[in-house]
């Protein structure tokens, strides 16, 4: 231990008296706004800005450089302009652009993603809270993205792009640039009844100047879509509640299956449902859902698991997708209270994958009650399944949330799972639980610059049985320059606390974990920014003493071109205190109690998106607990402009241990084609080979969007024994929505 730290002191002590390779960017200061006039003429969306109302509406210009560089005005020139009805908010935007060749996009599917493709977006706060945010962009070639920002935007994960709302958009390309036309209704979004401001931001990604700019200037240490960094949206009047706003989605499926493995008859299966969006007001969303289907959600992307504990997975389905932060963003990562897929998810153990667990009925009301308070209150009613062993349970959460200082909150939660049938069941180990309860105090901290974010947790599990050390507390501290970050993680986890509904796959232990990251941005045609970085992560608990401890120290480099390369070593102590097979393929175990130090190199590149073939790669090699690992993963892309993107997942895993312990070679292929033969109609096929859990699995998705968030999908899916082909499940699904504002 003594040499392990004084390592992390001398390589803190060497990467603070680097010189910077550059000076902070020096961004103009002045505060920015634009006004918001009403139109007075009706606004034909077509991607041409000709009306009168573009002529006479303020303009937002002037754009700043957010990459490569964040200290000059942006190369290619984009002005924004705003009006608004009845009905809609417009924006009507301008993207010069001189440079000869095609503009860049992924394909035609909705909802693209990656920072190298051309795109212009709207980042709206209508509650100026600088916390959560919508926003709306749209390609080129008017394909459309939209989706919700939480925690201020302060990381990648707080940009959801799952989120699905009824919107309209145009564009036009000319010589010498391109145009957009945007129309959000009012009834899409959530903003308080008679505010005269709002918060509002924009920002561009041209791959031809290979350059990303915002409106608002951001440092490059943030997100193009921080909250911390927006203007002031001024309208010439209060706003006022838009009317009724009442959205009914009914469904219909119907398919056939059959479960091979069981010897089972073919089973042809019909349902229907509803769900319904009531706004309450402006801000504070109803939504309710009767025997939702959940059929055309992709499936999970497998992986190799070579952990000890449970992989987590993200929620894809609308119903727990809107203000989803309020919930699921309590804790931290692998200690949250709540994670929506425990409700109406299972595993079927008999092939390794994620199933539909029936709900009945669902009701979620969740968002602003005024300018400092949110609220999301859920209730689901599931089904029982006996074939896996499920029993039916209410899930309930509450949450309340306080906007304290400019941009923190204090947050509170309770979760409920209980089944109200009678428990007949006297075997105490198959004897399912009959209730388990969660209360927990969130503070998150989000400083006005963003240079300081973090949060403080007190969470408490309840069972039918009392125990001591059920609760878990964790802090999270960071400082974030662009030339210097500081992070600061310590998590105490009692030996009794558990959280069913939640993902807390390891509990008894206390952890620590610093990490600094030093970068350096040289005057370079090649390098955009490169930096060192050095992390701990230790773990403990009373009864075994040190666990696990990792300590890793490595360089990161981004290029010019957008693509990036890191080199890292790492040495890893594991103490098992309970027996572990590390190729999690049911071969001998290693004993508990038993402890290994390892060593190892890991590397990894990814390539710039904006060529149209490119790739990720991922290696690992080193030892392995009392073994060895050279592991290769990634991916390798095709895109054919604009209508296909083929790809290749890949990871291998060479596994060598003494005997009479399992040497392994594990395999992951998924081959993956998305074709989008227009922008409303797309087809995916995925196909995945995991040697790990001897499985082959195949969904092929066909979906039309017909009108607006109205869509019909027809859902192969297959799952073989990778060994021998035989056949697990197969089944096929054709569904029905319709999106109808009453």
């Amino acid at each position: 231990m003594r040499q392990i730290f004084t390592i992390v002191v001398w390589g803190l002590v060497f990467l603070f008296s680097l010189p910077t390779g550059a000076q902070p960017a020096a961004l103009r200061k002045e505060k920015k706004f634009i006004h918001i006039q009403k139109a007075n003429t009706k606004i034909f969306l077509d991607g041409i800005l000709n009306e009168p109302e573009w002529e006479v509406a303020e303009k937002a210009s002037n754009f700043f450089q957010h990459f490569p560089f964040d200290s000059s005005y942006a190369d290619a020139k984009t002005e924004v302009r705003m009006t608004y009805d009845e009905q809609f908010i417009y924006v009507g935007a301008t993207c010069y652009n001189e440079l000869q060749g095609n503009y860049l996009i992924s394909s035609l599917r909705r909802d693209y993603r990656g920072p190298a493709y051309d795109g212009f977006t709207v980042v709206l706060d209508p509650f100026c809270d600088r916390t959560n945010g919508f926003f709306f962009g749209i390609s080129p070639f008017g394909v459309q993205r939209e989706g919700l920002i939480a925690n201020g935007g302060s990381a990648t994960s707080d940009f959801a792009l799952s989120w699905d709302n009824k919107w309209y958009a145009e564009t036009k390309i000319h010589p010498g640039g391109w145009t957009v036309e945007i129309a959000i209704p009012f009834k899409t979004l959530r903003f308080k009844e008679g505010a005269d401001k709002w918060f509002v931001n924009f920002y561009r990604i041209d791959s031809k100047y290979n350059e990303r700019s915002t409106w608002v200037p951001i440092p490059r240490n943030f997100q193009l879509y921080s909250l911390a960094y927006t203007a002031d949206l001024i309208w010439d009047k209060p706003l006022q509640k838009p009317g009724s706003n009442l959205v009914l989605i009914p469904y219909a499926a119907g398919g056939i299956s059959r479960q091979h493995i069981l010897k089972a008859d073919t089973r042809y299966q019909h349902s229907g449902g509803i769900d319904a969006k009531v706004a309450v007001t402006p801000a504070l969303n109803l939504d309710l859902t009767v025997n939702p289907d959940f059929s055309q959600v992709e499936v999970d992307r497998q992986v190799t698991n070579l952990d000890r504990f449970e992989i987590f997975f993200p929620e894809r389905r609308q119903f727990f997708l809107e203000n989803a932060d309020l919930f699921a963003d309590f804790g931290m990562n692998r200690l949250r209270p709540f994670f929506s897929r425990r409700i109406g998810v299972a595993i079927d153990q008999r092939t390794g994958q994620n199933i539909q667990n029936t709900i009945h009925f669902g009701a979620r009301l969740s968002g602003k009650l005024n300018s400092n308070w949110r609220t999301g209150l859920m209730t689901m009613q599931a089904a029982p399944d006996e074939a896996i062993g499920l029993p039916g349970y209410n899930y309930s959460v509450a949450a309340l949330q306080r906007k304290v200082f400019s941009r923190s909150n204090i947050g509170g939660i309770f979760v409920n799972k209980e089944t109200f049938a009678p428990i007949t069941e006297t075997d105490p180990a198959k004897r399912p639980m009959r209730f388990h309860r969660l209360v927990g105090i969130d503070y998150n901290l989000a400083s006005k610059s963003n240079e300081w974010t973090g949060k403080f947790f007190l969470h408490k599990s309840i069972t039918e049985e009392k125990h001591t050390e059920d609760f878990v507390h964790g802090a999270n501290l960071v400082y974030s320059k662009p030339t210097l970050t500081v992070e600061w993680i310590h998590q105490i986890v009692g030996k009794n606390y558990t959280a069913p509904v939640g993902f807390v796959p390891r509990n008894d232990f206390r952890r620590i974990a610093p990490r600094i990251v030093r970068n350096f941005f040289p005057h370079s045609k090649t390098i955009n920014r490169y930096g060192f970085f050095a992390t701990t992560d230790i773990i403990w608990n009373a009864t075994n003493g040190l666990t696990d401890h990792n300590i890793s120290i490595g360089n990161t480099i981004r290029f010019r071109s957008t693509a990036e390369f890191e080199l890292s070593f790492a040495r890893d102590y594991t103490l098992l205190f309970r027996p572990f097979d590390p190729t999690n393929t049911g071969g001998e175990r290693l004993p508990a109690g038993s402890a290994y130090t390892y060593h190892s190199f890991t590397a990894g590149y990814s390539e710039s998106t904006i060529n149209d073939f490119y790739y990720n790669l991922q290696t690992y090699l080193g030892q392995f607990f009392n073994g060895s690992r050279i592991g290769i993963s990634g991916d390798i892309n095709y895109r054919i402009r604009p209508y296909a993107l083929l790809s290749l997942d890949f990871t291998y895993n060479r596994l060598r241990f003494p005997a009479p312990y399992n040497s392994t070679d594990l395999w992951l292929l998924g081959p993956r084609f998305d074709i989008t033969f227009t922008r409303s109609v797309f087809l995916t096929a995925f196909f995945q080979y995991n040697s790990q859990i001897n499985n082959i699995n195949i969904n092929t998705r066909l979906q039309w969007r017909f009108k607006p968030v109205s869509d019909f999908f027809l859902v192969y899916t297959d799952n073989y024994f990778a060994d021998t082909f035989l056949v697990k499940n197969r089944a096929i699904v054709a569904k029905l929505t319709y999106w109808l504002n009453i």
